[in-house]
């Protein structure tokens, strides 16, 4: 399981309506957003334990530093491969898709806005758990 899970997206709202679907999961205690992806770069350089697993949800088109930037600077720093990160963008063109997939090192998906609860449950390996029935 991930120890945190980050959300880096340079658009308040989207952190927002993110960040409920992860409360509903019950998964807000692990939960932290970034709207400047360098802030959250800083996070990943500096934690304590760099063994410890985070699962990243990267917006690709911010205007600080995009999405592959940020995974170009992954690559640069030699971040430890614990980081699992999910591509979250608004667009559409394939070339994004296919340029996401040669960071094999750390992307693990591309998806579209807005995350449901079906994709971040994929991603954390929990989907059974969640959408199993519980009975009174």
């Amino acid at each position: 399981m991930y120890k945190e899970i980050y959300l880096v997206d340079d658009e308040e709202l989207i952190n927002t309506v993110h960040a409920l679907m992860f409360r509903k999961l019950g998964l807000e205690d692990r939960l932290r957003t970034f709207t400047n992806p360098e802030l959250a770069l800083d996070c990943i350089r500096f934690r304590e334990n760099p063994e410890e697993h985070i699962l990243l949800f990267l917006d690709i088109n911010m205007p600080e530093m995009t999405g592959f930037e940020f995974l170009e600077f992954m690559y640069l720093e030699k971040i430890p491969a614990t980081i699992d990160v999910v591509i979250v963008s608004s667009s559409i063109d394939e070339k994004d898709n296919k340029k996401a997939a040669t960071y094999t090192k750390y992307v693990r998906g591309y998806v579209n806005k807005p995350l449901g609860s079906s994709e971040i449950t994929k991603f954390l390996g929990i989907e059974q758990a969640i959408s199993s029935p519980t009975s009174s």
